[in-house]
């Protein structure tokens, strides 16, 4: 696989993770509905940051032990896809389970708190260190060209906070969040295919060098 190809595949994977349910999601869409829009974008911030924190964890650590143990980047390579699998089915079967949000918990607004707020939720996540670890693992070239790591920081905050703040706005605003919440079951549920179509090639494709 090109290292281009590469690194969008990972960028598409890590938007999916975003975009499934989560702690991240909830806290995000908590505050944005029960604080204010603009506590729901500093918490959007906070998990963009949290998502820089990770990629570069992820680049540091794991090239140097891939490129030098060819059996582990196999390995992880089928643990990341059996973890995206995993990670589908608990999608979809939380679908059609509706979303709680705590109205009675309104407090003032505080961005400065929401960005902690979101920043801590992202790291302190270990799924989402696992998660990234795999795709990282899963698809990132055992020899990745060095404009990958100037590349992929800024494009993985974009994405992380990026999403958030979709969410965020979204959540703060009636209409588009009605509208979620009725077509959560097939949202979700279409994510779920996603991510497990991505899992299972992963996992036929393991044995393949250079994937």
């Amino acid at each position: 696989m090109p290292a281009t190809t590469a690194i969008i595949t990972i960028l598409a994977a890590l938007l999916l993770g975003a975009m499934s349910p989560g702690p991240s999601f909830v806290i995000v869409a908590r505050n944005a509905i029960g604080l204010s829009r603009g506590d729901g974008l500093a918490t959007a911030l906070g998990m963009g940051i949290g998502g820089v924190f990770f990629s570069g964890i992820a680049l540091l650590g794991l090239y140097t032990l891939l490129a030098t143990v060819e059996w582990l980047y196999v390995s992880l390579k089928v643990a990341g896809g059996l973890y995206l699998v995993y990670l589908a089915v608990k999608i979809w079967r939380g679908a059609a389970q509706p979303l709680a949000f705590d109205a009675a918990q309104r407090a003032a607004a505080n961005p400065r708190k929401s960005f902690w707020i979101g920043l801590s939720t992202q790291l302190s996540n270990p799924k989402t260190a696992v998660y990234y670890g795999s795709i990282f693992a899963a698809l990132l070239p055992q020899h990745p060209p060095l404009w990958s790591y100037f590349a992929l920081p800024p494009a993985i905050f974009a994405i992380e906070a990026g999403w958030y703040t979709v969410v965020a706005l979204c959540f703060s605003s009636r209409r588009p969040r009605d509208i979620y919440l009725r077509g959560k079951k097939w949202i979700d549920r279409v994510a779920a295919t996603a991510v497990a179509a991505l899992g299972l090639r992963l996992i036929l494709t393991a044995h393949k060098a250079g994937i």
